[in-house]
């Protein structure tokens, strides 16, 4: 699976934790949830930014996510288990999105995805 597919199925992953049978605590604004593979995760929504940190406690492994949306761009950044950092932008303009950034081992991505698939 290539950087950006990575990328996107983490920040998808950490976004529907609740679908994936965590058992969540707390507010819309903040929330921890539980999953049945050891991980606990700390979700703080305010106003446009989204924050999650993460922990598995069977692995002692830890990560983190951000997100901030400021008119039709969204700035996302995180730092994956095995310590990695990425960041990136999504852009939405008409009926596209316009994803660009730098994946955990510092390459530039860029993809543009629409109704139609991404290229």
């Amino acid at each position: 699976m290539n950087k950006f597919k990575q990328v996107i199925c983490f920040a998808a992953s950490v976004l529907s934790w609740a679908a994936a049978g965590a058992t969540c605590y707390g507010s819309g604004s903040f929330q921890t949830c539980n999953d049945s593979s050891g991980n606990r995760y700390e979700v703080k929504r305010y106003g446009n930014t989204t924050q999650v940190q993460g922990a598995n406690t069977q692995t002692g492994t830890s990560w983190s996510q951000s997100a901030r949306t400021v008119g039709n761009t969204t700035f996302h950044q995180g730092t994956a288990s095995n310590g990695a950092s990425w960041s990136g932008t999504s852009q939405n303009i008409g009926g596209a999105t316009f994803h660009r950034g730098l994946d955990g081992q510092g390459r530039s991505y860029s993809k543009i995805c629409s109704a139609a698939g991404c290229q």
